[in-house]
């Protein structure tokens, strides 16, 4: 018997049935995400989500998207792919509760120069961890195999997420008013920003590598790069149902000095009190080793507080002590001031040293 003749599009570097056999592989990870009003299964052409509208008096839908970044790199040099997921839907869930949404559902975007099965189904298992996080449902994505666009080994991720509010609940920043106390959540560590100055850090400028133990960090330097990204929506929709917010901030790429302004009414300006926390190990490691100026560590990393959470003075207390309850790490880090004519600096990062 003749053996099988391969595809001309097999041939030219695209597998259809090995795409097939993902989809069939992954279904199990994806129907563990389901949440309630999802109906069918991934496969089909779209997704299909039932709306409770007896919850919602003017229902708003909200869209984000985000990517994870360089930090693809560091799980290449890992070999570990099954957490980056976590960081994917992290980027854009947070980006989306920060906005008092819940999230609904998920979809994910891999590219790849060639479909590796089990290092797919690892990365989609961090995304259905992910998903399960943040009580949404990975309800269908798009596996596209793209030799000659991508190397071998390469892959990029993209992720959306669609959710909703109700317009009366959308937290914007037009609530918020000098006097207004801020609270820093902890974040896990570097998050997914600042990666393609961190590996420059690590590994070109010191030739260090990712197996290897640094004892600033207490753990390897792979491990501590990818820790992933803190997901805080059930911590946000928990404090809400009972205290109102009056703005949010996803403290992500321009770290302090460029997410804070983003929400702030005019007349007003942040000042962070830098004492009131202190920074995970990695960000003093990276200030040191790469001779990095302090105002940018402000600019560029989460500096170890991943949301930050604008309220009234006299709910802050409380407020804090509610997210410690639901296993947060809660710092009340600055306030809310009056701009002074002709000031322009909207975020003021002051500690007994220095002034960013």
């Amino acid at each position: 018997m003749s053996k099988p003749q391969q595809s001309r599009y097999s041939a030219a570097g695209v597998d259809i049935d090995k795409g097939n056999a993902f989809v069939d592989e992954i279904k199990d990870l994806v129907n563990s995400t389901q949440q309630r009003g999802v109906l069918g299964e991934i496969g089909g052409f779209s997704s299909h989500t039932v709306i409770d509208t007896n919850k919602y008096e003017t229902p708003v839908i909200v869209n984000s998207t985000d990517g994870v970044g360089t930090k693809l790199a560091v799980a290449h040099l890992c070999n570990k792919h099954d957490t980056i997921g976590i960081d994917l839907v992290a980027m854009c869930v947070n980006d989306l509760v920060v906005g008092g949404a819940t999230p609904l559902t998920f979809l994910d975007y891999l590219a790849v120069g060639k479909l590796d099965l089990k290092r797919a189904k690892d990365i989609i298992k961090g995304i259905a961890e992910g998903c399960i996080q943040a009580s949404c449902s990975l309800v269908g994505g798009e596996t596209a195999e793209m030799p000659g666009l991508y190397q071998n080994n390469d892959y990029d991720l993209a992720g959306f997420v669609t959710g909703i509010v109700d317009r009366n609940a959308i937290i914007d920043g037009s609530d918020i008013s000098a006097g207004d106390k801020i609270i820093g959540l902890s974040s896990s560590g570097l998050h997914s920003n600042g990666y393609s100055l961190v590996r420059k850090i690590c590994f070109t400028d010191h030739n260090l590598t990712v197996d290897q133990f640094i004892e600033e960090l207490g753990c390897t330097l792979g491990e501590e790069l990818l820790r992933p990204t803190k997901i805080y929506v059930q911590s946000v929709l928990n404090v809400l149902k009972n205290y109102p917010l009056n703005g949010m901030i996803h403290n992500t790429g321009g770290g302090f000095i460029d997410n804070i302004p983003r929400i702030l009414p005019k007349g007003c300006k942040a000042v962070i009190d830098s004492k009131a926390w202190s920074p995970h190990p990695i960000f003093p490691f990276l200030e040191k080793m790469g001779e990095i100026p302090h105002e940018e560590m402000y600019r560029t990393f989460n500096m170890g507080i991943g949301l930050l959470v604008i309220t009234d003075e006299d709910k802050a207390d409380d407020i804090s002590h509610h997210f410690e309850a639901v296993g947060e790490k809660a710092f009340t880090i600055g306030e809310i001031v009056s701009l002074a004519e002709g000031e322009t600096n909207m975020v003021e990062i002051t500690s007994d040293r220095r002034k960013v």
